[in-house]
């Protein structure tokens, strides 16, 4: 059956509330890609730069990857056919489970279909009643947060990155409860600042909680190699959780959880719920992914160059007059404030400039604080930052962001 068909009664809420989306300026219109991720892009048949995917290192469409994922085609076929606990684990699975468990210096790893369900499972697999209880960034990534509303736990939110906050509900409230769980992102995705993990760990410790970081915007991003944010803070070991995805700095799909102790990650197999009701990643992917580790434990020169793209674009569009708030990644949130105004830089980069960079406003971020976020890839040339300073300031000054200087 085809075509349009009018909604019976029971749907007539549908309209209406996609009505409401567009009139709060919430409704997503959503851009099609039509060539592989890059520096520049083909959208709609329109060649632009880009400058919001989260492909860190370029390794969406690295030669080696590709060739892996063909490889494993031809060995494994398209599908694993089976959830990893049936017959859906390959040799394939085992070997990148081993191979990130070395990358993170732990001491196994379990990989799971992206690392949204990493976060559900690991967090459904620890919190198991009323008597468990969760201690979350109040910023943390969706993931978390519904992986917790899955859970009988009982939550305790404190204060972005505020460890003092966070030690007084511990303190009021750790001796109440059986298992406790500390989580937090590793780098926050709007904002680009990092967690402070040695406080984290030192709570941890002095409370006696397990401490899990979901370090998705860090790995390939921060520490020797891109090994993640416990390198990055020397604190390698003492992380109990660390989670992590592959669709970001690996380029490829798929989420993971490593840990220093082998039986807490036998643990989470046996108990999480995704990774035993979900069919297993497909055999091309977990051969990319393979490549892509294998790429950062030979070299570091595709990190280099993201820090030392992150440096020149940043230091560049804040002498221009931009806020780009507190990051400390190369997540650049181009602070604009207004969402209307936010919205309309993005048509008009996209529509004048050639540039591919989205408007992130409420509910993603409070309210008047609605920002273009800039995504730095260690593929951007020169020459794409300096093509691309050029067209904020040309907007920023049309819209009345920037001042003139006199």
């Amino acid at each position: 059956m085809s075509g349009l068909r009018q909604l019976p009664s029971k749907l007539s809420f549908v309209p209406e509330v996609l009505r409401e989306l567009k009139e709060a300026g919430l409704y997503k219109y959503i851009r099609t890609l039509e060539s592989p991720q890059g520096a520049w892009l083909y959208i709609e048949g329109k060649r632009v730069l880009n400058m919001c995917s989260n492909n860190y290192l370029g390794l969406a469409n690295h030669p080696k990857l590709r060739e892996a994922a063909i490889k494993a085609i031809e060995e494994y076929g398209v599908g694993p056919g089976a959830v990893r606990t049936i017959a859906g684990t390959m040799k394939l699975h085992i070997e990148l489970e081993k191979k990130i468990a070395e990358f993170k210096d732990a001491s196994d790893a379990i990989t799971l279909q992206s690392g949204y369900n990493a976060n559900i499972n690991v967090i459904g697999a620890i919190l198991e009643s009323p008597e468990d209880a969760v201690y979350s960034d109040r910023l943390n990534h969706a993931s978390i947060i519904d992986g917790i509303r899955l859970t009988k736990a009982t939550k305790y939110i404190y204060e972005h990155l505020d460890t003092k906050h966070l030690e007084k509900l511990l303190k009021e409230t750790a001796h109440k409860h059986r298992r406790k769980l500390i989580v937090t992102d590793g780098v926050f995705s709007m904002d680009g600042d990092i967690a402070p993990l040695p406080e984290l760990v030192e709570l941890a410790e002095k409370y006696e909680a397990i401490l899990m970081v979901d370090d998705a915007h860090g790995e390939g991003v921060l520490g020797p190699h891109g090994k993640g944010i416990a390198h990055h803070f020397g604190l390698e070991g003492k992380v109990d959780i660390e989670v992590g995805t592959f669709s970001k700095a690996f380029g490829v799909v798929g989420g993971y959880a490593a840990s220093p102790y082998a039986e807490l990650i036998e643990f989470i197999r046996q108990k999480g719920r995704p990774f035993t009701f979900s069919s297993a990643v497909t055999p091309p992917d977990v051969a990319a992914t393979i490549a892509a580790v294998e790429l950062l434990q030979e070299s570091d020169e595709l990190v280099k160059k993201l820090w030392d793209n992150t440096r020149y674009f940043q230091e560049a569009i804040k002498e221009m007059g931009y806020d780009i708030g507190k990051t400390q990644t190369p997540i650049t949130p181009v602070m604009i404030g207004d969402e209307t105004k936010a919205h309309e830089m993005s048509r008009l980069l996209f529509e004048e400039e050639n540039i591919f960079a989205q408007a992130i406003a409420y509910p993603l971020v409070p309210k008047g604080t609605a920002r273009i976020r800039v995504m730095i890839s260690a593929v951007h040339t020169r020459e794409d930052l300096d093509y691309a300073l050029e067209a904020f300031e040309r907007l920023g000054k049309k819209l009345g962001i920037l001042k003139k200087k006199i």
